[in-house]
């Protein structure tokens, strides 16, 4: 019988899947998956919502929160699919988001691509006003030229402006008064100033910033305003949440002002599934690696902590290369993002070596074990003939995999141009894969000041579970940790983040200069406006803390670190001063110029209310009976090659059991692959603890 009670539901859209999370006070309540409709993703929300609560006899009237993130913008970006955009700027400057720092990112590349601008040279616009560094006016703002720019970019069926004046983070008054202007002669236009969404230094990104904010600001608007449409008609009461990039959670309105602070919303989710179970289980330091079907990421966890960068590239020319995106100046958890998934096509290269990704299948057509038209044979498509996922049981056998066509699809276009077997062609697709993936995450660790032969790789995502135990060994780490619900790890990490926003001033001083009154009054300002954000999203202003931060340097440096702020009292300054410098020596090592003074450039506050009680594990079964649901052949070349390989019910392995590779555990979203030198043990959180002996990739 179904019975009234608080359900929280987090959901995650993907480049591939949809994945949603149901939780109560006793824990996991439901999961649910399904495909991503790309043309209207709300309706495989609203799809796997519907389905997943009749399956479970519950009532959508109990459902009290609903937490949301998704690749969203970040698609919008690559693909190009926002609003016709144009920008006013400073006389002069219209080119800068072209000419960006002048930085080749690959020197001896001839035929350098250069990433391409959002908005195109002639809707790009300057006009007559200057702001000096200081804050004073040199000259006024022109309203006539904004004015009659207004008229003609209405004409021209422009839908939203980017406003970016030079030096507009010190002093904002022209763009406030160009805003004015705008809504004035063309009130339909959606107009975004850069001195609200990214009020810090460099005009470049800067502006870069505040281009992609409006550019898909119309975009999710409609997004959300279908979502919410369509949970309403469900019959929820409230209004979904949003999960932004920086881990923390904020309401409809905030999101929809600011959505580029959503950018990485959906990966978030698998860093705060990580630090929920690693505080559980005293494990404060890991690996976070999520492997859906159209990428994989990892990010490094420090004493519960995800690692955070307020500087991220999106619709990079060449995925891994830095300097090759547009810069988008938003708080990010600091991840990798890697150009392999469960959907990534493999294929033969010139010099006879099998590559894959970084191009996928995604979920439409998918992989040819689909049968949805897909031609290219993908990692899971090797993973299906390897004998680890069973084509009868997938998404709980919701879905059916063609087995035969993955077959004829890998000896076609692999194993028959490499002159070897299918089981080695898909076992080679499968090796090279984790190797792609581990060689990616051990430069991401090592540049972060971490061995990853000392951390744990905490795995989620719908392929996590599958490739985790091959990528940690090739890591060197020492276990691999499988949370329950792993193929939905993101929607349940969204269920235990906290409401949140960012803020952010530039204001250059030297920290010599510095005075505590002054300090203190514009930390106070940005604590100030952080309560008022999350008290209009439901947050009493008493539960809400703050920590503070400043972006410092040498003088003479371009470019700085963030450092954290002392409380407040007599030697504050000598304080921040030796803070910097322990920061700078964890980072770059002991280096001490003589004489060269210190220099803040950005003030930061990150305000959040409390964490939510959310209980990431399932209840442990009452009469967990045999676990071992049967046998079934699977590939392993260190035991010879197919070999009958246990197959146990995730559902049915209560805290304490022990198994013994080689076995496959599996759920209903995610398989646990043991090789067979590893053995595993189910622990209190219902997370499996896979210890990997040396070598055991295999």
């Amino acid at each position: 019988m179904t019975h009234s009670r608080a359900l929280r539901v987090g959901v995650d859209i993907g480049g591939t899947f949809t994945d949603m999370a149901i939780l109560d006070d006793s824990g996991i309540v439901a999961v649910g998956k399904t495909l991503t409709t790309h043309g209207e993703p709300a309706a495989a929300v609203e799809d796997v919502l519907r389905r997943t609560l009749a399956q479970h006899r519950l009532d959508a009237g109990d459902i009290t929160t609903v937490v949301h993130g998704t690749t969203l913008v970040t698609n919008a970006l690559i693909e190009r699919r926002g609003a016709r955009t144009a920008l006013i700027t400073t006389e002069g400057f219209r080119d800068v988001v072209e000419m960006g720092r002048e930085h080749r990112y690959e020197l001896y590349d001839l035929g350098l691509e250069l990433p391409r601008p959002l908005v195109p040279r002639h809707l790009r616009f300057g006009v007559r006003e200057r702001i000096l560094a200081d804050g004073g006016v040199d000259t006024p703002l022109d309203t006539a030229a904004v004015r009659q720019l207004a008229t003609e970019l209405s004409a021209a069926g422009v839908g939203a402006v980017a406003v970016c004046f030079l030096h507009s983070h010190t002093n904002d008054a022209h763009e406030r008064e160009a805003r004015d202007v705008l809504r004035a002669a063309a009130p339909e236009l959606r107009v975004a100033l850069s001195s609200e969404v990214n009020p810090e230094i460099r005009e470049y990104e800067r502006c870069s910033t505040t281009l992609a904010n409006v550019y898909v600001q119309q975009l999710v608007e409609t997004y959300l305003a279908d979502l919410r449409d369509r949970l309403t008609r469900l019959g929820l009461r409230n209004d979904p949440l949003i999960m932004l990039s920086n881990g923390g959670l904020a309401a409809i309105d905030v999101a929809r002002r600011f959505p580029i602070r959503m950018l990485e919303s959906g990966p978030a989710g698998g860093a705060l599934g990580a630090i929920a179970f690693g505080r559980t289980a005293g494990r404060p330091d890991q690996m976070a690696f999520d492997m859906g079907g159209t990428t994989a990421k990892l990010c490094i966890i420090e004493a519960n902590r995800p690692l955070v960068t307020h500087t991220f590239e999106v619709d990079r020319v060449y995925r891994l290369r830095a300097g090759s995106g547009l810069p988008v100046r938003a708080p990010v958890i600091d991840m990798i993002e890697i150009g392999t998934g469960g959907g990534s096509i493999a294929r033969v290269d010139s010099l006879g070596l099998i590559t894959v990704g970084p191009d996928s299948a995604g979920s439409e057509p998918g992989p040819v074990s689909y049968a949805r038209g897909g031609e290219h044979c993908t990692v899971t498509d090797a993973d299906v003939v390897l004998g680890y996922l069973d084509p009868d049981g997938f998404l709980g056998g919701d879905m059916t995999l063609d087995a035969e066509a993955a077959r004829a699809a890998i000896e076609e276009r692999v194993a028959t141009r490499l002159g070897v077997g299918v089981a080695e062609a898909a076992w080679g697709i499968h090796a090279t894969a984790n190797e792609n993936m581990a060689n990616a995450a051990r430069v991401h660790a090592i540049e972060r000041g971490q061995d990853p032969t000392r951390l744990p790789l905490f795995v989620s995502g719908g392929n996590g579970p599958l490739h985790g135990p091959g990528v940690a060994a090739a890591l060197g780490s020492p276990a691999v940790v499988v949370p329950p619900a792993a193929g939905v790890l993101s929607a349940l990490g969204f269920l235990s983040a906290p409401m949140s926003i960012d803020l952010v001033r530039s204001r250059h001083a030297e920290l010599g200069t510095v005075e505590l009154t002054a300090a203190r009054e514009l930390f106070a300002q940005l604590e100030e406006e952080g309560e008022r954000v999350l008290s209009a999203s439901g947050v009493p202003a008493g539960e809400v803390t703050h920590e503070r931060t400043l972006d410092m340097r040498f003088v003479g440096q371009g470019s700085e670190i963030e450092v954290p702020v002392p409380e407040w009292g007599d030697g504050w300054r000598k304080q921040l001063g030796e803070s910097f410098a322990d920061q700078y020596q964890q980072r770059f090592g002991t280096v001490a110029p003589q004489g060269v003074e210190v220099e803040i450039l950005t003030w930061r506050v990150s305000s959040r209310g409390p964490d939510p009680r959310a209980r990431l594990r399932p209840e442990h079964p009452a009469d967990a009976g045999d676990a071992l649901v049967g046998h079934r052949d699977a590939y392993f070349p260190a035991a010879g090659g197919y070999v009958p390989t246990a197959v146990y019910d995730r559902y049915r392995l209560a805290p304490g059991t022990e198994l013994q590779g080689p076995a496959l555990v599996r759920e209903r979203e995610s398989t646990l692959v043991v090789p067979p030198s590893a053995r595993c043990t189910v622990t209190e959180d219902s997370s499996i603890l896979v210890h990997l002996a040396p070598g055991g990739n295999r």
